[in-house]
């Protein structure tokens, strides 16, 4: 029986690992990382890359189904999400003229990522 310790490292364990295979399936895809693991008000961004003139914010879930993975995403994390690229933003300025999104890339075991460009609305409101 897992211990309630023992569950978090395990978790943690899992998130870092599809946090590195999301990666590399977005560089795979062209896109250059600007970020990774960025906190601020409140919220994490798991990667913020870009590919042309685009900026993503990209929310990776792990699971053990895509199913899962899928409906992992509530409105407290989009809101969390929102200001936590707002604050991105704020500390770079110069990228202020380019298209902003937020992307997901989910994970589960014998499945491809699944990466999905605007996965939900950037709210950048409070």
């Amino acid at each position: 029986m897992r211990t309630a310790a023992g569950r978090r490292v395990f978790t943690y364990g899992r998130g870092r690992g599809a946090e590195r295979v999301a990666l590399l399936w977005l560089l795979a895809k062209g896109y250059r990382p600007l970020a990774r693991r960025f906190s601020a008000a409140g919220g994490e961004i798991d990667l913020v890359v870009r590919r042309g003139g685009t900026i993503a914010f990209v929310e990776v879930k792990a699971r053990g189904s895509m199913e899962a993975a899928l409906a992992s995403i509530d409105t407290a994390k989009r809101r969390r999400f929102g200001r936590a690229a707002r604050a991105w933003l704020s500390r770079n300025p110069g990228l202020s003229g380019l298209t902003f999104r937020a992307d997901a890339v989910f994970i589960a075991p014998g499945a491809f990522p699944r990466h999905m460009p605007a996965a939900f609305e950037l709210d950048f409101g409070g």
